[in-house]
């Protein structure tokens, strides 16, 4: 469960958008407590200001909550996590389109070679 960040988006984006994957991918189970601000920033190697900002937008996004005196939950609101993860499938879809329209490949000439591969 490495924490591996890159130059291209603010840290806090990063964060946002890698525990949104693990709820998603299950490793966040709905309902789970999640690690103290200090325990998480601790963990991603982060000033526990820019993780507190993360959290803070996913609480916003309804995908985490706050209990005020027991901490931050993973949502139980399954439609809520489904949408999350097709919203993230799209998202990949659209970055695969883009990645091949660059090598010079259209759209019809990526799903032929992605069903090649799936075979």
């Amino acid at each position: 469960m490495g924490w591996e960040f890159t130059s291209d988006k603010p840290i806090h984006v990063q964060l946002v958008n890698e525990i949104a994957n693990r709820i998603i991918k299950g490793e966040y189970a709905p309902g789970m407590k999640l690690p103290s601000v200090r325990d998480f920033a601790a963990q991603a190697s982060v000033n526990p200001n820019t993780m507190q900002r993360a959290l803070s937008a996913l609480e916003s996004g309804g995908l985490i909550f706050s209990e005020r005196t027991t901490g931050r939950f993973v949502t139980n609101n399954l439609e809520l996590i489904r949408q999350a993860k097709e919203e993230l499938a799209k998202s990949n879809v659209q970055n695969f389109f883009s990645s091949m329209a660059e090598l010079g490949y259209s759209k019809d000439d990526a799903i032929s070679m992605a069903n090649e591969l799936k075979e």
